[in-house]
């Protein structure tokens, strides 16, 4: 090998060395900048009052302190506002998942008349924009007897057509001969469902388990329509309640959104390799 081909590749690798480099800093500089803030008002809810309200900021904290969070704990409806809102997020989240799994199972499954249809009514409700429907849900709400009550909150949000439109995707590339070798076992539709379909679905209900969990734990439109008493408000609701009463307390506003941050934090620790999976397998039979 020439002296030239030899300098030829080394350059090459020097370039592709380079070009890696460039990339990963590039990439960690932008998850610097997400991170940041998060960074920021961790620090921010550690630091006395004295500090915090100070003209000079301090990201590192000179003093850390939890008298924020004993503050607002003893001080507000912080408590109870987390547990509505992780009952809203629970119960919803488990109700679309049930729902819609049976839904798109029987889409892709099952055989039976005006499978296309409802498949396209479910298609065009994306079209409606979800603020057309606040007066009509909120008659139907109020007619059930469910304003101010966590229920209200739950059974529209369990009406999600796009749950029933990732399953739709999914189920429908399993394919048919798992059903066809399981009839010849003697499974029942039902017991297709859930001892072949499911399990096999594990990675996509994770990522939409937490799509839903997420999506409902930060909504906040329909709970400050719906909820009119603060004992049910939810954490959206009672982080504005917060807001208005500690103005001049950004310690305790940060703590606030820290304790409303953290369970979504863990749940994506938790549940990652799951996201990973969902998005391997369906780039596999997609």
């Amino acid at each position: 090998m020439s002296n030239s081909t030899v300098s030829r590749i080394s350059g090459i690798s020097n370039d592709n060395m380079l070009r890696t480099i460039a990339i990963h800093v590039g990439l960690y500089g932008v998850a610097l900048l997400f991170v940041l803030p998060y960074l920021y008002m961790i620090s921010l809810s550690l630091q006395p009052e004295s500090i915090a309200i100070s003209s000079t900021p301090h990201f590192i904290p000179p003093e850390i302190t939890f008298a924020n969070y004993s503050e607002l704990i003893s001080s507000s409806m912080i408590i109870p506002w987390v547990i509505n809102t992780f009952v809203v997020a629970t119960v919803a989240t488990v109700l679309v998942l049930i729902v819609d799994s049976m839904i798109a199972f029987s889409l892709t499954r099952l055989d039976w008349p005006g499978q296309s249809v409802l498949l396209s009514i479910i298609v065009a409700s994306f079209l409606v924009p979800f603020y057309v429907n606040l007066v009509p849900l909120f008659i139907i709400v109020a007619d059930l007897g469910l304003v101010s009550d966590l229920l209200g909150v739950i059974l529209p949000a369990v009406a999600n057509p796009l749950g029933v439109f990732l399953l739709y995707q999914f189920f429908r590339d399993i394919p048919d001969e798992y059903d066809e070798a399981a009839r010849l076992d003697g499974f029942s539709s039902f017991q297709i469902y859930t001892r072949i379909i499911l399990p096999i679905s594990k990675p996509i209900l994770s990522a939409l388990a937490i799509f839903v969990f997420v999506f409902n734990w930060n909504q906040f439109v329909w709970p400050v329509v719906v909820l009119q008493s603060q004992s049910s408000f939810t954490l959206p609701l009672g982080l504005v309640v917060l807001r208005d009463t500690f103005t001049f307390q950004p310690g305790l506003i940060m703590a606030s959104g820290v304790i409303a941050a953290l369970p979504l934090f863990i749940l994506f620790l938790l549940l990652q390799d799951r996201i990973i999976e969902a998005v391997k397998f369906q780039g596999t039979t997609g």
